[in-house]
């Protein structure tokens, strides 16, 4: 059986008395002692002369009293115990069953990359038992960009017992847990193009099929050939390549090799699929070029046709130019794909009366020449043929994805001798010859699909039905995730300045942006824009057409309040009250308010005042502001987006802190497309703290955007600072398509890297320049030459100390620009080179001449409590800790390397944080997690889309109350199989 090895910790609570009694040596003398040698090597730190003044010293020998590691097996109470919390109908006080003062520990397998959940798994494919008489098909539009228009939509081919999917961006898992579409079911997906926006949410998608059940599923993917880098790249951080079932078509890309399912021209017909249930075929589209005159340099990336702009440069970037009868090498991102999906002739309806006459009895016979089959007469000496029986057959349906994203690209489309089958003809000689297309869905941008040229090459279908799903304008006010918006709607009504309504434009608004693609003003009546659940019936065949019963209601903003109202009636006062309250601390930026907001708010005990930070003293509302994009945890949900915080610095940029998929969505939701883009273009800098994909996955969708936002515009590549792992990923994926940034490893951004760095100034470094010999002593949580060295250990070669010289000055210099004096990581316990950050403002001066502190943000990634975060959190303006787990799952959050809600909220007691930010919350919690109100005096839960600004932090911790009126109904979700699946990962 499957073992954690779990290290020993102290209660943090009784870390906090050594540390306020650290004057007093009587108090510390029994820990003076050297530590036992069975835990010593976890917590090397520096000893200074006198140790009992040293607050890390203290945690380090006490600790190493603890009790020694041991092997326990994993415990059935490791499941989640949700009864208990159920049947209390999701009240938020609970019994004390938090962590005893026994210990707080960690799994050191799991830290290390060794436990069993990260381990590989031998996943195979489903063989499904195919039904060739399909009682029900269609196609449906799944995940369309919608309001956000940050990704390509998705198409699902439904069948009885198969399922398959076109595209999956960002986002895709989001919607379709909302709308209850199992992904488990899915057998195949095709990508139209190997890019971040239609394969962004791929990695995830993966993960989380592969972590369903004991053996997990896995799924065929299909594209052209460039899908190679793609799954190259994913490899890296997906721990089992084989749940990658990869195959690709079409021409090499460049002189790489790649394993193509067979070879031949851009105008060939591939067929992925052809069993008796659909074949899907593939044409492949290459964007073809205008002649260039014979001074064009060959391989400028300048494109004649004005109709290609910023938007589609990331898909033609570094292609050669040449004539355009001439072949030229194609670049990662040049191939596009058509799909043709051909159901097999739907039979003629069955004549009993004439298989009686053939002398054949009702039974399976019947069954058999239905599906196509002949059989011996039961009565007769003659065999019965289908057509015996069978009236005349129905050609099966046709449905097309097309995904022709540039004008270059349409070029090849009107011309590709492959689809000529598919087209209409008027006369009835050449209407024999020709297959009916039944409907065509477009994933073309409205840019193209606009122009004269592609409106001309959609007649050529006849009357086949066209489904426009290339981000279509109509759409921008209806918002794909419904429940989140709904839940976004009842908080900014009960505390506006914490959340914000979102930063939508109207139709209107958007009709007047030259920015924005404009349609025609009536579709023809064979063409309909693509509204999410929309279906296409293909069978049975007296359904063949469009189907919107499925379509979303719309619910407005003022519908919502009132249903609010209704359900809760004082949530009216409350919000007058939160806004009467936070009114007075902006007058008074949280002095003397406090009497005042004290009169209207709800009476909490447990509510007292901490003195107001020096560094809060004067604070503008243009200085600092936490905007919460992501709070869950694992994959995303209804509810919560996985983990990405931006820390907006408003004229003077912005910080990314983690980066999980659908980040990019998240930033439009709550600035609006365009004030998204600005965003975007002002990032300094990404940090990132681990390799798992909750935490960056979405990191290559916001780099492509910045890139084709600043295509015309000098500017230094972006730097992304992050783990080892991380570059490995991004070294892989710019082979697919450029990513314009910079890599910094975590570890050269360490406190005592930093200082080796200042102190080195402009003269030549090594690798042990930057990274210090106290840090390759063991004065590190992860000191060198322990046994926690393990996790740093990981195949390939280490970033050259060298080069990061140079990007450390840019980031100092970047940073100085935006304000801030440094940013710092620090490892966490967690997984291998698993980081915290410190974000430190630079001091400045009043008017009066008097020098104010910065303030000091601090994240904590995912971990255990450790040391580490204790000391880097020292005096935060604003810690924003993880809290996964109730206080009731401490050895869940043991066997997962997490932090309950205590347990967060007694590190930043100990380092006397001002205020803490629980985020990172279990996927169990859908709404609102479960927490003990009587020790959050200085802490608040954090949403998708909280903005803290920092004017605002004095009023934090009085917000809670309120947002425990708002859902004192919720009930905690009982488990399923997808929340076990989805911890598992986390």
């Amino acid at each position: 059986m499957q073992t954690l090895q779990i290290i020993k910790m102290p209660q943090i609570s009784n870390l906090r008395l050594l540390i306020s009694s650290a004057n007093h040596p009587r108090i510390l003398s029994p820990l003076t002692p050297k530590p036992p040698p069975s835990l010593s090597h976890l917590f090397r730190l520096k000893q200074p002369k006198s140790h009992t003044h040293n607050p890390r010293f203290l945690f380090a020998a006490f600790s190493s009293y603890s009790r020694k590691p041991r092997n326990i097996e994993q415990p059935s109470s490791l499941r989640r115990r949700s009864s208990s919390k159920a049947d209390n109908k999701g009240k938020m006080a609970m019994e004390e069953k938090g962590p005893t003062a026994e210990s707080v520990g960690f799994n050191k397998r799991r830290a290390e990359g060794k436990d069993k959940n990260d381990g590989k798994k031998n996943l195979q494919l489903k063989v499904r038992k195919l039904n060739p008489v399909n009682t029900i098909s269609y196609v449906q539009i799944l995940g369309t960009g919608m309001d956000t228009q940050d990704t390509a939509p998705s198409v699902l081919l439904f069948f009885d017992k198969q399922r398959f999917i076109f595209n999956a961006g960002e986002g895709l898992q989001r919607f379709c847990t909302e709308h209850k579409i199992k992904l488990s079911k899915i057998d195949h997906i095709f990508l139209s193009r190997v890019c971040s926006e239609t394969a962004g949410g791929l990695p995830g998608l993966l993960l989380t099929l592969a972590g369903m059940g004991e053996e997990g599923m896995s799924v065929n993917l299909w594209g052209p050939s460039d899908l190679k880098y793609l799954v190259d790249a994913m490899k890296s951080f997906i721990p089992n390549a084989a749940m990658v079932h990869a195959r690709s078509f079409g021409p090499t890309v460049g002189s790489v090799d790649v394993s193509t399912a067979s070879s031949g021209t851009s105008d060939d017909l591939y067929v992925p699929i052809n069993d008796e249930v659909v074949k899907i075929s593939a044409v492949l589209l290459r964007p073809r070029y205008s002649k260039v005159s014979d001074t064009t340099k060959e391989g400028s990336s300048e494109l004649d046709d004005p109709l290609v702009g910023v938007n589609h440069l990331a898909e033609n970037h570094l292609v050669r130019r040449m004539h355009s009868t001439a072949e030229f090498a194609l670049k990662p991102g040049d191939l596009s794909v058509v799909y043709i999906c051909e159901l097999p002739e739907i039979k003629g309806k069955f004549d009993p009366k004439k298989a009686a006459a053939l002398g054949l009895r009702p039974g399976p016979k019947y069954r058999e020449l239905q599906l196509g089959n002949s059989v011996q007469s039961d009565r007769q000496d003659i065999m019965v043929h289908p057509s015996d029986v069978l009236g005349p057959s129905v050609p099966g349906p046709i449905v097309l994805v097309v995904d022709c994203p540039t004008p270059s690209h349409l070029q090849e489309l009107s011309s590709i001798h492959s689809l000529t089958p598919y087209y209409s003809y008027p006369s009835e000689e050449s209407k024999e010859m020709c297959k009916k297309v039944d409907c065509v869905i477009h994933l073309s941008p409205a840019s193209v699909t606009c122009s004269t040229e592609y409106q001309q090459w959609m007649s050529r279908f006849g009357e086949a039905q066209h489904i426009m799903a290339g981000h279509q304008p109509k759409n921008i006010e209806i918002p794909i995730l419904k429940s989140s918006a709904r839940i976004a709607s009842r908080l900014n009504y009960l505390c506006p300045q914490f959340f914000p309504a979102p930063g939508f434009w109207s139709l209107p608004q958007l009709k007047s942006l030259s920015s924005v693609s404009k349609t025609p003003s009536e579709f023809s009546s064979c063409q309909v824009t693509a509204e999410n659940l929309l279906k296409f019936h293909l069978r049975p065949y007296a359904q063949l057409g469009l189907d919107r019963s499925g379509i979303p209601e719309i619910t407005s903003r003022p519908k919502i309040i009132e249903e609010l109202i209704s359900e809760i009636p004082e949530i009216s006062d409350a919000s007058e009250r939160i806004t009467q309250m936070l009114h007075d601390n902006n007058v008074t930026n949280g002095g003397s308010a406090t009497m005042q907001a004290n009169k209207v708010m709800i009476e909490e005990p447990w509510l007292h005042e901490t003195a107001l930070p020096s560094c809060l003293k004067g604070v503008t509302r243009e200085d600092v502001e936490i905007v919460l994009l992501g709070t869950g945890s694992s994959q995303p949900s209804k509810y919560r987006n996985v983990s990405s915080i931006f820390v907006n610095l408003f004229s003077k940029g912005s910080i990314l802190l983690d980066c999980g998929e659908g980040t990019l969505g998240q930033l439009k939701r709550r600035f609006g497309i365009e004030g998204a883009d600005e965003a975007v273009k002002g990032l300094r800098c990404i940090w990132i703290s681990h390799i798992h994909a909750d935490h960056h996955t979405g990191l290559a969708r916001i780099l492509a955007l910045q890139r084709d936002l600043l295509n015309e515009t000098p500017h230094e590549p972006l730097i992304v600072v992050g783990p080892r792992q991380l570059k490995r990923f991004l070294d892989a994926y710019q082979k697919l398509e450029d990513l314009d940034m910079q890599f910094l490893d975590c570890r050269h951004t360490t406190e005592a890297s930093l200082k080796t760095f200042e102190s080195t100034g402009d003269k030549d470094v090594s690798e042990s320049a930057c990274v210090p010999s106290d840090q390759k002593n063991g004065s590190t949580l992860f000191a060198k030459g322990s046994r926690m060295e393990s996790y740093w250990k990981r195949p390939g070669s280490p970033v050259d100390a060298a080069a990061a010289f140079p990007l450390l000055k840019t980031l100092k210099e970047i940073l100085r620009e935006a304000g801030l004096e440094a940013l710092i990581s620090f490892p966490v316990i967690h997984c291998p080179q698993a980081y915290g950050a410190v974000l430190k403002a630079a001091d400045r001066t009043n008017s009066t001449g008097k020098k104010i502190p910065g303030w000091k943000i601090v994240y904590s990634g995912d971990t255990r409590p450790c040391p580490e975060l204790v000391e880097a959190s020292r005096g935060a303006t604003v810690l924003i800790h993880e809290a996964t787990f109730e206080d009731g799952m401490v050895e869940e959050a043991i066997a997962r390397n997490h932090s309950t809600t205590q347990e967060a909220i007694e590190v930043g007691d100990s380092a006397g944080a001002y205020r803490i930010i629980l985020t990172h919350f279990s996927q169990r919690y859908p709404k609102i997690p479960v927490f003990d109100e009587t020790h959050m005096h200085k802490t608040c839960i954090a949403f998708d889309m909280m903005s803290v600004n920092l004017a605002d932090l004095p009023m934090l911790p009085r917000v809670l109350p309120y947002l425990k009126l708002l859902f004192r109904d919720e009930m905690i979700a009982d488990e399923s199989d997808d929340i076990e699946a989805a911890t598992a990962a986390i």
